[in-house]
């Protein structure tokens, strides 16, 4: 039994580089109540789906509470347990709720902040294969080295949650 919903599709959205947070051309994808986490160990079925479909690197822990991006690789966030409000995309971005089950993409690039979360909130966050995560917060010197390497990582072969049909494979099609 798959723990995916079947036919879901994200919601996209693009944000723009504001000077300081550059974002990303590709859309930013939220998968909302995508993953059955209702199990005993939510986990390890978010950890396993993401393994699965290629994405590693992982780590269990919550969303820093302070401005920042990753310039060199993108990051999945899927939540296990409780829920937050997350700014995406910088200062002119968009605050979203996010809950258990609920599965954000961001492109390399995009600001993330939480602002508020629940006492049991958990997050599993992953990288596709490639340079290890680094940690960005925004500075006029840190945007610039960004808008350099932010092009050069490459595009996933996979969506870490529908896999290598997902809707990141199509919508994350560079010109």
């Amino acid at each position: 039994m798959s723990v995916v919903k079947a036919g879901i599709e994200p919601l996209a959205i693009v944000f723009g580089d504001d000077g300081l947070v550059p974002n990303n051309p590709v859309p930013f994808l939220v998968y909302k109540a995508a993953v059955d986490v209702g199990g005993e160990h939510p986990e390890e079925t978010i950890e396993r789906l993401f393994d699965r479909n290629g994405w590693g690197a992982m780590w269990r822990n919550g969303v820093y509470d302070f401005l920042h991006y990753h310039a060199t690789v993108h990051e999945v966030l899927g939540v296990a347990r409780g829920g937050a409000r997350v700014q995406f995309g910088g200062e002119r971005g968009r605050a979203l709720e996010i809950s258990a089950g609920d599965v954000a993409i961001l492109p390399a690039g995009t600001g993330h902040q939480r602002l508020s979360s629940s006492d049991d909130f958990c997050v599993i966050g992953a990288y596709p294969p490639g340079p290890p995560m680094d940690l960005v917060r925004p500075t006029r010197e840190s945007h610039a080295k960004a808008l350099k390497t932010i092009p050069l990582v490459a595009i996933p072969n996979t969506d870490p949650v529908m896999g290598a049909n997902g809707p990141l494979v199509r919508l994350w099609k560079r010109s």
